[in-house]
């Protein structure tokens, strides 16, 4: 939904991980509604193209969309994608590393590859992005890093503990990374969200009750506050949204 457009959001450029579908996509709207510049970023070319469909038709006031395909596991693609960012924005003020993936399955089902793309999906991918954003916002006086945790690095379902985990990592390496980032000015939040009504949660819980389900736009609402002026003193918290 189209809302009016912050002055601290107009012209500012971000990257949003993960943004073909789901959350991804909520947060990429909601950005480019509010006038930043967003880079969007997943594996399948269909999906970000609708994407960008669903943001270029509300650019009166808002910001430009950037479609990069690209593996957010991969340190060659994250370094092109925050190359292709910085050439066409300017600059890179905003990162959301919101890609990840969530197999349910227990201990006895889980093959080493499945295990493997969780790591390097809900964490190796953070760090890449991370890392590849850091000297730019640096250089540029500060910036600001959201990680979309989940509500399972805390209490995971049983079949999510290698989920779980990862994103336990996120939440710890979040709070590292706003100390380092503190004397740059750069701000580092990790969004624990509960239950999504998403593709990816639907996939694993189908019989979910909706009563209890956050839509997408609810994290992507509070992952805008999160980049407003008046959060400028907090950083390093991995803050929960819920419904239920």
């Amino acid at each position: 939904m189209p809302v009016e457009s912050p002055s601290h959001l107009r012209g500012r450029s971000a990257i949003v991980t993960g943004a073909g579908r789901g959350i991804g996509r909520a947060i990429a709207r909601r950005l480019a509604a509010a006038g930043a510049n967003v880079a969007i970023a997943a594996r399948t070319a269909d999906q970000l193209a609708e994407t960008q469909r669903c943001i270029e038709p509300r650019r009166a006031g808002g910001g430009r969309a950037l479609a990069v395909v690209a593996d957010v596991t991969r340190a060659e693609d994250v370094d092109r994608l925050v190359a292709d960012t910085m050439a066409t924005f300017g600059g890179v003020n905003i990162l959301v590393n919101n890609a990840g993936t969530a197999p349910l399955a227990t201990i006895e089902q889980m093959e080493p590859p499945t295990f493997d793309a969780i790591l390097a999906t809900n964490v190796r991918s953070v760090y890449l992005c991370c890392r590849a954003v850091w000297p730019h916002m640096s250089a540029a006086g500060g910036g600001i890093i959201v990680n979309i945790s989940s509500m399972s690095s805390f209490d995971p379902f049983a079949g999510f503990a290698a989920y779980g985990a990862a994103k336990a990592f996120v939440n710890t390496y979040t709070r590292g990374l706003a100390t380092e980032g503190r004397e740059r000015g750069i701000r580092v939040y990790a969004v624990a969200p509960g239950a999504v009504d998403t593709v990816m949660l639907r996939s694993a819980f189908p019989n979910f009750p909706q009563a209890k389900m956050l839509a997408p736009d609810d994290v992507a609402e509070f992952v805008e506050s999160l980049l407003a002026p008046a959060c400028r003193h907090a950083g390093g918290q991995t803050l929960v949204v819920s419904n239920g």
